[in-house]
């Protein structure tokens, strides 16, 4: 079918080459979630817009789709992007963790397929302006949504060494947190990437082989600046409520802390007893509302690793919802 008009759009089987991102697990993605004509999906985290077109296409001719995204360039690439499929999508600058408000405002039951994929995108990191890269300089923001007013150079030059040394340690597993947070409070006030990446290269020792010794400190404040975790432990459980039965969620992470909420969350929802192991009897009442379809996480191979190099730390899990549930 590559290359056939079906319903709006053109199929193919890759999402294309006039735009910078390139979906990670793309055909892993649109296997686990198999859309089909008459579902309804939702893109949590939209960014380009490479993974909606995918659901779209195999979702032709009626499928519908809700973009959410609190990038506006990113929203803006995936207008541009999914126009062949306008009549079909509902894009909005909104997070994730508000997909259940803004599915209830639309008028729509259920949904049939959610898509989490989560962390920073290539796009963004290759915008120096936008402050997530140490490789070249640029303003310390970070913020996913650039209307949000705490930038993470307002967190780095405002928090107590104490409160640094937390958010480095807890979101960045940093095991030289506090020598780093102390070398920052020394050297305010700091503005600019490089700045930051070349005080923390002179704070601590020698570092893990390949490993730039920054890459912890920026993913620490890149997820405190946009409450990274906060948003997708709250998030789940309200998207599992709109999952339709036999419904499929599916999420793509980047690191073990997000990675560990979403595990945890499936084990404890496809259970139906979270009573403690020596507990005899069950006084819970708890009841599973899904099933785990991956056991193990689904990760890139090797050709996907070579042709995308940021994609070998993506791990993706899948859950169906339980039609009792």
């Amino acid at each position: 079918m590559n290359g056939s008009n079906i319903g709006g759009g053109t199929l193919s089987d890759s999402p294309g080459d006039r735009f910078p991102h390139q979906p990670v697990l793309y055909h892993q993605v649109l296997e686990a979630l198999a859309p089909v004509s008459s579902g309804v999906y939702l893109d949590g985290t939209l960014g380009a817009g490479g993974h909606a077109m995918g659901i779209l296409q195999a979702s032709a001719p009626r499928g519908r789709l809700l973009g959410l995204d609190l990038d506006l360039e990113a929203l803006a690439m995936a207008r541009q992007r999914l126009f062949a499929f306008r009549g079909r999508t509902i894009l909005q600058q909104a997070s994730y963790h508000l997909a259940a408000q803004i599915v209830s405002s639309l008028g729509w039951a259920h949904l049939d397929g959610i898509l989490l994929d989560l962390g920073v995108s290539s796009m963004q990191i290759d915008q120096a302006g936008r402050g997530f890269s140490f490789q070249e300089d640029g303003p310390l923001d970070m913020r996913f949504d650039q209307s949000e007013s705490i930038t993470a150079a307002e967190l780095i030059n405002i928090l107590s060494q104490e409160a640094l040394t937390k958010i480095l340690r807890d979101y960045g597993e940093e095991r030289f947190a506090t020598r780093i947070a102390r070398a920052i409070i020394k050297a305010r006030p700091i503005h600019t990437t490089l700045a930051l990446a070349t005080l923390i290269k002179t704070a601590v020792p020698g570092y893990e082989k390949n490993l730039h010794p920054a890459t912890r400190t920026f993913q620490a404040l890149r997820i405190a600046t946009n409450r990274e975790l906060e948003n997708l432990a709250q998030a789940l459980p309200s998207l599992v409520s709109i999952l339709a039965p036999g419904g499929r969620i599916a999420v793509i992470s980047f690191h073990s802390l997000e990675d560990r909420i979403v595990k945890q969350f499936f084990k404890v929802e496809s259970s139906d007893c979270i009573c403690p192991p020596e507990q005899l009897v069950c006084t819970c009442g708890h009841v599973a509302t899904i099933k785990v379809l991956t056991r193990k996480p689904i990760r890139p191979d090797a050709q996907e690793v070579a042709g995308n190099p940021r994609a070998r730390s993506a791990r993706l899990r899948v859950a169906e919802k339980l039609k009792k549930a």
